[in-house]
């Protein structure tokens, strides 16, 4: 049973068991099983590495049993010392065709939700200002399984917004959505597909069209099922653009993919696959695996394996569907080459290319991986020197556009 943990007081008690267990136990064992190199995941990595990433995955298996946690959400805003939020209304008037579909199966209806501004350290820009010349607004869309995490400026993945903003010189401000979560069965089923895609189209629309910013000026950034989410609300624009029954703004100038999760389905999931060969070389561990994985079942909703399978904006590198990426803007991908999700990235990475050409030109398609990463690599700050040689990799193709 997933999450069978999570009502106290068996969930204090096992938390506490594992903390105790892993600081006097498991550390120590780790440690000695990874001196020699011959022992840890990958040759090329080091002893901290080795443990690190150990741990994370360790922590992947405890939330497997008491459930993601607590974090700020789509209710409220959290407000706080130099925290930067307002609300972002709902877009019925931009929703259309299949979408409308989809949300009427599901009970998925358009909700207001909260929106964060970050910038880069050093520089104070107030909510709205217009933007200066060669500057680039980043929008980005968190990861978390579409169960887990937060766009609130507090939240670890912010890291990774930072992170750009520091390398990357035309982008000096970041926006982001709180979308709402997903949730299944051990609790009340809510918000699965399409509620996060209304949300980042919402989200969208206040940049083009209340803020007056040109979509060239746009950058819109995932990583991993955040990644997901950019694929689809990039796929939205594109596809609908020209629909004279909506006023749909155009799409981005550009759109980041950090090990994007572009297969919700199992087509991946093959004896000899990166998704279960690659276990121990990742931080993912196995919360992802199977039809039945609580992150799939509480996205997918009442859509469930037929969408997983077949539908494009869910799963645009399944091997069952037939997702184009025609007129898409230019896009970078990132993955980490000991990561459970290289397979589907790279397939998604094949189709991309085979519609959009590669290179760093407009429209085209820019692939870096780090041979031996975890997922989402660039999020680790142990992740080093691969974290540093992705920002700056990532920088020279801002500056390319």
């Amino acid at each position: 049973m997933v999450h069978e943990l999570r009502n106290q007081p068996f969930r204090g008690i096992y938390l506490t068991y594992q903390l105790v267990t892993t600081s006097l136990i498991r550390y120590p064992l780790w440690f000695l099983f990874s001196l020699p190199k011959s022992w840890r995941p990958r040759a090329s990595w080091s002893l901290k590495r080795a443990l690190q990433v150990r741990l994370f995955r360790h922590y992947s298996h405890i939330n497997d049993r008491v459930g993601p946690g607590s974090f700020p959400n789509h209710e409220a805003i959290q407000s706080g010392p130099g925290i930067k939020a307002l609300w972002i209304e709902p877009v019925p008037d931009l929703l259309h065709g299949e979408l409308l579909e989809w949300a009427a199966i599901q009970g998925v209806t358009p909700v207001r939700i909260p929106g964060y501004w970050l910038d880069r350290e050093g520089v104070e820009t107030p909510i709205g200002a217009p933007i200066l010349g060669g500057e680039k607004i980043l929008y980005r869309l968190h990861g978390g399984g579409y169960v887990a995490l937060s766009a609130h400026p507090t939240d670890p993945s912010a890291s990774i917004a930072r992170a750009l903003m520091e390398h990357c010189q035309q982008i000096k401000r970041t926006f982001q959505i709180e979308y709402r979560l997903s949730a299944a069965a051990p609790y009340p089923a809510r918000n699965p597909f399409p509620a996060a895609l209304f949300d980042a189209l919402a989200g969208y629309k206040y940049l083009v069209n209340d803020l007056s910013i040109n979509p060239s000026d746009i950058i819109i950034e995932g990583d991993s099922a955040g990644a997901n989410l950019a694929l689809a609300l990039t796929r939205y624009l594109v596809e609908f653009r020209n629909n004279a029954d909506i006023a749909l703004p155009a799409p981005p100038a550009g759109v980041i993919l950090l090990s994007p999760w572009a297969d919700i389905g199992v087509s991946h999931e093959t004896p000899d696959s990166a998704m279960l060969s690659f276990v121990p070389s990742d931080t993912l561990g196995w919360g992802l695996h199977g039809r039945k994985a609580f992150p799939k079942l509480a996205f997918l909703g009442k859509l469930g394996k037929d969408a997983a399978d077949t539908n494009r904006y869910i799963s645009p590198a399944s091997l069952h569907c037939e997702a184009r990426f025609a007129n898409f803007p230019r896009t970078f991908i990132n993955a980490g080459g000991a990561e459970i999700l290289v397979d589907q990235i790279r397939t998604l990475k094949k189709r991309m290319v085979t519609d959009m050409g590669e290179g760093y030109g407009a429209g085209k398609v820019t692939y870096y991986e780090a041979p031996d990463g975890v997922h989402v690599y660039p999020g680790f700050e142990f992740h080093e020197p691969e974290r540093s040689e992705a920002y700056r990799t990532i920088a020279e193709w801002v500056s390319s556009g």
